[in-house]
Parts: C-alpha cells; sequence; structure tokens
C-alpha cells in the first residue's frame, strides 16, 4: 500500500497550487463530495484530497479496491458507493455517460431484451466498472448496403471502409465464398488475427416480407455469415439488424426506423429491440443512388458542369438540403457553392433542395413509389392497429439512418409531413431523430453493444452447436 501511495502521490506532487484549485478538479470532487462528507473517517486517509483518492481507486481498480475494504469500515464505505464510481465512467474518453447507462440498463441482458426495464435489480456500478475494464475489443463491422464501415469496438470512431459483402466479389459466386473473402479482406486491413477477437456484424436490412421464401432467405444468409466466420476460428459472433442497430444509437430499443439505403429506403417498426415483420416492413424505391442520378440530370438541365458521379455525390452531400416547404422555397434564389478538387468551385441554386423533394414525391424523378411520409404513415397506421402493447408510444420515435438521412432538415420536414398527413390520436408525440452519429449510426450502435460489462456472454453466438439453431430463429 505504501508504495501504491507513493505512486500516486509522484504522479501529482508537481501540480501547482493553481492547478488543485482548477475547475476541472472542482467538478470530480463536487461528483462524490456527498460520499465524503457522510464519512466520518477514512483513518490514516482522511488527510488525502479527495482526487488523490480517486487516483488510488483508479491504480487499484475496482476488484483490488474491495479487497483493501479491511483497512476500515469507512474505506469500505467509500469504495462501494455508485457515485464514485459512475464518476469514473463518466470520463470516459471514447464513450458518453448516457451512452453508458442507456446500455447498461437496458442490452445487459442480451437478446431478447428485458420488457420492463424498471424491474432489474439494482445495478453495481463499480462491478460494471470492473467489468468494463476488461471487455475485449471487439472488431465491429457495419455492412451498410452502399459501403461498410469497420474498426475497433474501443475506438472513438470506425477506422476505415470497404465495399459491402452485398456487392464483394463475383456476384454469381456462391454466398458463402463471398462472405469468406469479404471478411478476409477485413481483417487483413484491420491486421489482426479472426481467432483474437469477437466480431459484431450489422447486417443490411433485406429480406423484408414476412413470407415463408423472405424467411428462408434470411435463414440461409445468417447460417453462411456464422458459418464462413466460425470457419476462420473467430471465438464468438454477434450479428444484428442494421435497423436494430441504429435505434440502439439513439438510445432506444423500440420505434420505427427509417433507413435511406444505397437502393431502396425501408421502415421499419422494431419492438423491444424485435422487428415487427408481422407488422410490416415498408420499402420505398428511392434510396441514395437515385438522388444522386436526379442531383445529375438537374445539373445536366441547367448546363452545370461536372467531372464524374463521385463530384455530383460529392455536391449532394456538401450543398443539398431538404426544403421545410417546397413551394415557398421555389420562390428564393440560394446559391451555394462547394470546391471541387482538380473542378474547382461549382454553383448549384435550386437543385439543392429539388434533390431532396424526391423523397417525399418520387414521381418528379420518374419514380412510381410512394412518398417517405407517406410510407411512414402506413406503418405507424399499421402500428396502432396491430395494439401491440397497451399504448402507441413505443412506435412515435422515428430514427433516421443512412448517409443520405443526414439531409439538413429532413427529420423536420418529415415530422411536419407526418402531423399532417395522420390524424391527431396517432401524430400526438411523434418524434423524429436525425442519424445521432451521421453515417456512422448503426456503427456505434454496434459499439453499445460491444462495449457491455458483460459482453460477450448474452449477445453472441459461439461454435459449439448446442442451442446455436434456435438461438439464431430468436436474434433476426
Amino acid at each position: 500500500m505504501a508504495m501504491l501511495l507513493r505512486k500516486v502521490w509522484g504522479s501529482v506532487s508537481n501540480r501547482s497550487e493553481s492547478e488543485s484549485e482548477s475547475s476541472s478538479s472542482s467538478d470530480r470532487n463536487r461528483i462524490f463530495s456527498s460520499s465524503l462528507l457522510s464519512l466520518s473517517s477514512l483513518g490514516a486517509f482522511d488527510q488525502l484530497p479527495a482526487d488523490i483518492l480517486m487516483q488510488i481507486l483508479r491504480k487499484l481498480e475496482a476488484k483490488d479496491a474491495v479487497k483493501m475494504s479491511v483497512v476500515c469500515k469507512s474505506w469500505k464505505s467509500l469504495i462501494s458507493d455508485n457515485l464514485l464510481w459512475i464518476s469514473f465512467l463518466q470520463n470516459h474518453p471514447y464513450e458518453s455517460w448516457d451512452a453508458i447507462f442507456f446500455a447498461e440498463t437496458s442490452l445487459r441482458s442480451g437478446y431478447p431484451l428485458q420488457t420492463f426495464p424498471t424491474l432489474m435489480p439494482e445495478l453495481s456500478f463499480m462491478r460494471i466498472y470492473s467489468q468494463r475494464m476488461r471487455v475485449p475489443g471487439s472488431v465491429i463491422i457495419d455492412g451498410g448496403s452502399g459501403y461498410c464501415k469497420f474498426g475497433w469496438s474501443k475506438y472513438a470512431c470506425p477506422s476505415g471502409k470497404s465495399a459491402t459483402f452485398l456487392e464483394f466479389g463475383n456476384i454469381e459466386s456462391p454466398m458463402y465464398s463471398r462472405l469468406r473473402h469479404f471478411f478476409a479482406t477485413i481483417y487483413n486491413r484491420m491486421q489482426v488475427k479472426p481467432s483474437n477477437q469477437p466480431i459484431v456484424v450489422s447486417v443490411p436490412i433485406c429480406h423484408y416480407d414476412d413470407t415463408e421464401s423472405a424467411k428462408a432467405s434470411r435463414r440461409q444468409l445468417k447460417k453462411t455469415m456464422y458459418s464462413a466466420l466460425f470457419d476462420m476460428n473467430v471465438p464468438a459472433v454477434c450479428a444484428i439488424n442494421q435497423a436494430i442497430l441504429a435505434l440502439y444509437a439513439a438510445r432506444r430499443t423500440s420505434g420505427i426506423v427509417v433507413n435511406i439505403g444505397f437502393q431502396v429506403t425501408s421502415v421499419v417498426p422494431i419492438l423491444h429491440g424485435k422487428v415487427m415483420r408481422k407488422v410490416g416492413v415498408e420499402v420505398v424505391g428511392v434510396g441514395a443512388l437515385k438522388l444522386t442520378g436526379f442531383l445529375k440530370e438537374l445539373m445536366q438541365l441547367n448546363n452545370i458542369n461536372f467531372g464524374s458521379l463521385y463530384t455530383v455525390r460529392t455536391l449532394k452531400e456538401n450543398l443539398c438540403y431538404v426544403a421545410a416547404d417546397y413551394e415557398a422555397e421555389l420562390s428564393k434564389n440560394m446559391p451555394a457553392s462547394f470546391e471541387i478538387t482538380g473542378e474547382g468551385p461549382i454553383t448549384l441554386s435550386k437543385e439543392r433542395f429539388q434533390t431532396g423533394e424526391i423523397l417525399f414525391w418520387p414521381s418528379i424523378g420518374g419514380v412510381r413509389a410512394m412518398g417517405l411520409h407517406q410510407a411512414v404513415a402506413l406503418c405507424m397506421d399499421h402500428c396502432h392497429d396491430a395494439e401491440l402493447t397497451s399504448d402507441d408510444a413505443w412506435f412515435k420515435t422515428v430514427v433516421l439512418s443512412g448517409g443520405t438521412a443526414c439531409l439538413p432538415g429532413l427529420a423536420e420536414r418529415l415530422e411536419k409531413e407526418l402531423h399532417g398527413l395522420l390524424p391527431a390520436s396517432i401524430s400526438n408525440g411523434i418524434r423524429v431523430i436525425p442519424p445521432p452519429y451521421g453515417v456512422d449510426t448503426a456503427w456505434f450502435g454496434a459499439k453499445l453493444v460491444s462495449n457491455l460489462s458483460n459482453f460477450p456472454g448474452p449477445w453472441c453466438l459461439t461454435k459449439k452447436p448446442s442451442g446455436l439453431k434456435s438461438k439464431l430463429n430468436l436474434m433476426w
């Protein structure tokens, strides 16, 4: 213990008096000052400043701190106080406290989720802190419909991008070969052996229907995916629907996810972390590719020169937005320019909001389909009629997902259209949330799961065959 105290004291002995009275130190002290004040004495430790006590606990970590509870009753009382360990979690470098709290209270039961989280026993954040420090890093692959993002669960954001496995390799080759090649490529790029870490895979939304053929396609896809990974000696695999992960990223377990993919837009109702396919997943035949193509047509029509389709996509991502009132916006002139490397600045005017309008009125782009607001309203109407819960609150949160869903003004416009389209009995309380983490929203949802204090236990499948088939059918 003496050596530990000398080590801690050495790390703070060079602090100036002003540093010791800094606001950051005061903030940390206030977090658990109530705990210290409630103690009559810490014995030999009562002369130590609160921030040094925190450093001692950090050096010891939870397990050894508990062992030291024999020092005195006051020390035992201090280290068992949730407030102190919460303060450690609040200072996590890569995760916010609200993300940690949501994950540990709503997701730690694994699938199926705890339906009534309020009935869960009181959590020990000392134990959670200790367990989270020991959770192994996981590989996360968000297999989007346009391209995938991959990286480490302990990192602040994805570390790279790749073609999605749906488009990987020879489209005519068997799915197993394509998946095996895809995963091997990602592991090579990350420079890691597959056998070293668990993996969390975000699966693109596909095979939307609840028909027997769609169910068989989903079963075949997940079986092939697990087989490819287990044949590569991956120790544990967690594969979750992309829409569900986007919902988790928004700190929700129930709601409707609107995923604007590469080819189509899907409207997915989710209750307690499970896609309600029997209620109905609505699909609109307009995706990111159609918006890019429509902007290209508008630019050609107005004699705006561009070098490639990549240029058009870059302009869409940086200049386009969704108008709150399309007719009123047409009377305005709001040009804006963006510098394209090798091409110079390119200026767009009405094209900026005309591009996004195709989401609500696909006919202006030559597409015969429902508008986005109509598809979401239809999904909500089905959720209301299904009467799956005692009230309608579960489907009134709409979470947007996908790169195109990041268009400024889209969430506000969709919310406005829904209020105008639905009766007050359904529309009251509707809230549309923009992608919480932009284009990486599903990846961050996977990050929440893979950093849980009890991961990989309740979320992953291992190569052991026992119970594999039944759990596979549950999780998708």
